[in-house]
């Protein structure tokens, strides 16, 4: 089952999969972040849930651009690492376009860290191409 997590209890219990992914952050910090961006940019959590377990989580919005015009867009997704080569992914990835679909979207976008070579894989089995470079300047 793929569920919208909304409330505080539903998204901190989506925190130990992220966190996996974004090893930055704690579970308070997560939490705080992800109300402020569905307020701000409608950006919404789902995760896969089986047996009452989280086994994959994803964040995402809708957005609209002039290089993409209306696209969904995945600011995170990642399947818990003891529950890999499931499909959990795969059934993530096939209801965010279908997601996308239903809001009009015409295209799915996500980045990711050139780091992550089994996710790269994963992305390209599910028929995505690289299209581009992301470039980044902190301070």
């Amino acid at each position: 089952m793929i569920k919208e997590m909304t409330t505080e209890s539903e998204i901190r219990a989506t925190f130990p999969v992220m966190k996996q992914l974004r090893t930055h952050l704690t579970e308070d910090k997560y939490v705080e972040m992800v109300q402020r961006q569905r307020e701000l940019h409608n950006y919404h959590v789902v995760a896969v849930i089986e047996e009452e377990q989280i086994q994959a989580v994803a964040g995402y919005r809708i957005s609209e651009c002039l290089s993409f015009g209306h696209f969904l867009y995945v600011d995170d997704l990642i399947t818990d690492e003891r529950a890999r080569s499931k499909n959990h992914g795969k059934q993530l990835m096939a209801w965010l376009v279908d997601e996308a679909k239903k809001h009009g979207c015409g295209q799915l976008h996500l980045d990711s860290g050139v780091q992550r070579h089994a996710a790269h894989r994963f992305y390209l089995r599910e028929r995505m191409d690289i299209t581009c470079y992301h470039f980044a300047l902190a301070w």
